[in-house]
């Protein structure tokens, strides 16, 4: 989880049994909860009077509370996230589930947005929430090829190709005019010493430059950098119609139609939650975790897939902060698994043009 659990409240054996048992009969069906009910449904081995001393524990160590006068509780928001710390490390997932995901993400080749749009909808048919998925994207930018075009007078065209196959075009406006051939051999210059290269090691090599070459290579440099925010400028999404109805009132699904509408609201939720490397730690933000009042009403399970050091993209669901977490976390961490495995396996296999190397030695 993104927020500090060491600071929530430890509960006993008993009362961490009785707040699962209210969570997960509160996100399958959002009433209020009450001892009766969990005395009626569940074979336990203490009293109504013994849940009910529990609960008011419970509540005034900030984890349920009464909505109403009813005898009923529901939980607060550090009542999931404690339910959350002692979950992830469980799977309410079944084998079938397991089977039919898998069948489907690794089945025949697909385009890739095919496959973004199929990983969207498996996420949301399957947690039954909101589900996005953002299009692996490369971690760090690599120079392949620069060209610079004179175009009137001291107006100069930079225009750069990264190894990803992403282009940078930038309008300079020199200090003196300098002719076309002259911006050739210097774009070419910069094209032998910085083929490769990530932005650090442009900037480093640019010191070996003239002054001219020196100052185009610190241009691409930024432009390098700027490439590696990994900004998402796309999202595949599925299943938001389908939850809007679950929040209780218009302010949750305003904010999830927002998630998924801003993209700059988006990046920055990616960025701050999962800055860490490539892995299939899922992340759950809830209620904003005090970061963000625009999520108070919601409940995000984040996880980043793909190849380290090479590309990332990132899979999620969101829903009402009542969202059911076993379900929702099983599934995020097993599509991220499953398709950080697709990416891996892509990468590694040999390439025709290897092969065929191979082949002629």
């Amino acid at each position: 989880m993104s927020i500090d659990d060491t600071a929530l409240p430890e509960l006993t054996r008993r009362q961490e049994e009785i707040l699962t048992l209210i969570v997960r009969a509160y996100t399958n069906i959002p009433e209020p909860v009450s001892s009766k009910h969990l005395v009626e449904t569940h074979s336990l081995n203490f009293s109504s009077a013994t849940i009910r001393n529990e609960m008011a524990v419970l509540e005034e160590k900030g984890y349920i509370y009464a909505p109403h006068t009813s005898a009923g509780r529901v939980p607060t928001e550090n009542g999931y996230r404690y339910f959350v710390k002692r979950l992830l490390n469980s799977t309410d997932l079944s084998t079938i589930d397991q089977t039919r995901i898998t069948e489907k993400l690794q089945g025949p080749h697909l385009a890739t947005e095919q496959w973004m749009r199929l990983a969207a909808s498996i996420l949301a048919r399957t947690s039954r929430s909101a589900a996005l998925v953002t299009p692996p994207i490369s971690q760090i930018s690599h120079y392949k090829h620069l060209e610079l075009i004179s175009i009137q007078g001291r107006l100069v065209l930079l225009v750069l190709v990264l190894d990803g196959g992403q282009v940078h075009q930038q309008m300079l406006n020199l200090a003196d005019s300098i002719a076309q051939p002259v911006l050739s051999e210097a774009a070419q210059r910069i094209n032998t010493l910085c083929l490769g290269l990530n932005a650090n090691e442009v900037r480093m090599k640019s010191v070996q430059l003239l002054l001219l070459e020196r100052e185009m290579a610190e241009i691409v440099a930024d432009l390098m950098e700027k490439a590696d925010t990994n900004q998402v400028n796309f999202i595949y999404g599925d299943g938001l119609s389908e939850i809007i109805n679950a929040f209780q009132g218009n302010d949750g699904a305003q904010q999830a139609i927002r998630v998924f509408e801003e993209r700059a609201f988006l990046n920055i939720i990616l960025n701050e939650v999962l800055n860490s490397p490539v892995s299939s730690h899922v992340q759950v933000v809830i209620a904003g975790d005090g970061r963000w009042e625009e999520l108070k009403h919601l409940t995000m399970i984040l996880s980043r897939y793909g190849v380290p050091g090479q590309m990332s993209g990132a899979v999620g669901v969101v829903g009402p902060t009542h969202i059911n977490y076993g379900r929702a976390i099983s599934t995020v961490r097993y599509v991220s698994n499953l398709m950080t495995d697709q990416l891996t396996n892509l990468y590694e296999r040999p390439s025709l043009t290897d092969s065929s190397e191979n082949n002629n030695e």
